[in-house]
Order: C-alpha cells, then structure tokens, then sequence
C-alpha cells in the first residue's frame, strides 16, 4: 500500500491518501479538496475514513458526500474492531476516545499501519481540554495502544509518523 501524506489546511492536519492497485482510501480529508484530489491522480476513490469529526479533519469531505459509490467510515458507523473489506483494502476500526468522544483508530494488519487521527502525536497526546475530551479515557486508548507490537507504525493527524515502539520508549504520556 502506497501512503501519500497531504498536509491541509490552517493548522496543518495530515489527509493520507491510501492507494493499491488503482483504488484508495482517504483519511481525514482536512481541507483543501484539489491538494488532495492531486495526491489521488487517476485512482478510484472507494471510501473516506474520519478519525474524528473536529473541523480541521473534515473540511473537505463535502467533496467526496456528492459520490454515491464512496462510503464514509466514521465512529457513528464502527462496532469496535470491525473488520473492513474493501477491493484489496483490509482494515479494522477501533474506539479510541480520549481527544474527542467519537475518536477512532483504523488499523490495516497487513501493513502494520495505524490511522490515529489527534488520539496520540509523536512524543505527546491529543488535547483533552475540546469539549468531549476525557484524560481518563485517552488513559485507557493508550493502554489499548500498547497491546500492539512495537513495529507498527503510527499515522497522526499532525505532525510526523511514528511506530508503538518508540512512543512506548520516549512518549511522557505513557
């Protein structure tokens, strides 16, 4: 899988855009629809996967509500650890509240990939203080976090990329 990561928007949110054999997937579409519509060059579109629906995540998916073949994931759609099957996209959805009530993290197995939106940052966590926000809950996400392998890597709504493994090891909030 191909993970193109198209940074959007005023507070410089991370869209990643998921691409296999000429489909992708689209996580958090922030802002800034033709940036991210020229990360997606001539691949179809199969779905949109939202983390959370803070506003610097979602500016742009009104682009993508006007495709009746796209479907949306988010946590009002997501049983905890749903497996998702989508052409050659394999992928599960997790409860991860803490940031925001309707937090999720989408985990792809095959490629030991993680979508955490604002849930955990390289070295630091989410907010807590935005209404809906809970430091007891983030609490319990990042004990849930750490069942993981260290390998796996970690693709935050901002900032860089990290793995379990070095969070597990330089993260103060763990």
């Amino acid at each position: 899988m191909d993970i193109k990561c198209v940074v959007t928007g005023y507070l410089d949110e991370n869209c990643y855009v998921l691409i296999k054999d000429g489909k992708c997937l689209i996580v958090d579409p922030g802002d800034e629809y033709l940036k991210i519509k020229e990360a997606i060059g001539d691949n179809q579109v199969l779905g949109v996967l939202i983390t959370h629906q803070h506003a610097d995540h979602i500016g742009a998916l009104r682009n993508f509500l006007t495709k009746r073949s796209i479907k949306i994931f988010k946590s009002s759609n997501i049983d905890d650890g749903m497996h998702f099957d989508i052409a050659d996209f394999h992928f599960q959805g997790f409860h991860t509240p803490g940031h925001s009530k309707d937090s999720v993290t989408f985990y792809f197995e095959d490629e030991e990939a993680m979508f955490v939106g604002d849930f955990i940052f390289k070295e630091s966590v989410g907010r807590t203080d935005l209404p809906g926000g809970s430091p007891n809950e983030l609490k319990e996400s990042l004990k849930w976090l750490l069942t993981y392998d260290d390998s796996i890597m970690l693709y935050p709504g901002h900032y860089d990329a990290t793995t379990i493994g070095h969070e597990r090891k330089n993260n103060p909030y763990i």
